[in-house]
């Protein structure tokens, strides 16, 4: 389900790369959603990217740790695919609503990519795993739980800011749903995730 994922999302940019009109209407926009319903744009936001740097660096997390997590979800949850589907798509909405009321009334705000489901993808895997290490940067090693922790606050912090055009408040709400994600599914499970903590 990663690749199928992946490769809809490569094959919906690249084309939209060259088609800036596709840009324009499928992309995240908060008062085009709720004052003019176009409510699809809440989903077809993540499978549009700005550039090739923001595609690649949102599909190569996608790949290492959506192939991960299908794998957890295939052991303690016995079906990968439908959840692995349900988390993605569920993470885009849940990922978008602190903006779409943020931005209601702000024509010009747009955003796009799958930052917000790639996030809740990372933090799932984290919760399976908490100490597994990541690689920062591809090259610095960190325990899993300390890179969540690290990078809450980073994101929480920097979308109260407002310094840049990078959706960091996207980034804070997709994390926490992933992270929520498994306990919602199946509440046991977050008794196994204290057992791996501690």
């Amino acid at each position: 389900m990663t690749t199928l994922i992946i490769a809809i999302t490569v094959f919906i940019s690249i084309t939209a790369f060259n088609k800036t009109e596709l840009l324009y209407r499928y992309q995240f926009n908060a008062y085009q959603i709720l004052k003019r319903g176009q409510w699809y744009r809440i989903l077809t936001h993540a499978f549009l990217h700005a550039n090739w740097n923001h595609l690649l660096v949102n599909m190569i997390v996608l790949f290492f740790f959506g192939k991960a997590l299908e794998n957890y979800f295939q052991y303690y949850l016995g079906a990968s695919t439908f959840y692995f589907i349900a988390l993605y798509i569920c993470s885009i909405i849940f990922s978008s609503l602190y903006d779409l009321k943020r931005y209601a009334n702000d024509y010009n705000y747009n955003a796009l990519g799958a930052s917000g489901a790639t996030s809740a993808i990372v933090f799932a895997t984290i919760f399976f795993d908490p100490w597994q290490l990541l690689y920062f940067f591809f090259v610095i090693p960190i325990p899993g739980i300390v890179f969540g922790v690290l990078y809450l606050a980073y994101s929480y912090y920097m979308s109260k800011k407002q310094i840049d055009n990078i959706g960091h408040s996207s980034h804070f709400y997709g994390a926490l749903f992933g992270f929520l994600f498994p306990i919602l599914v199946k509440p046991e499970l977050f008794s196994l995730f204290l057992q791996k903590l501690f």
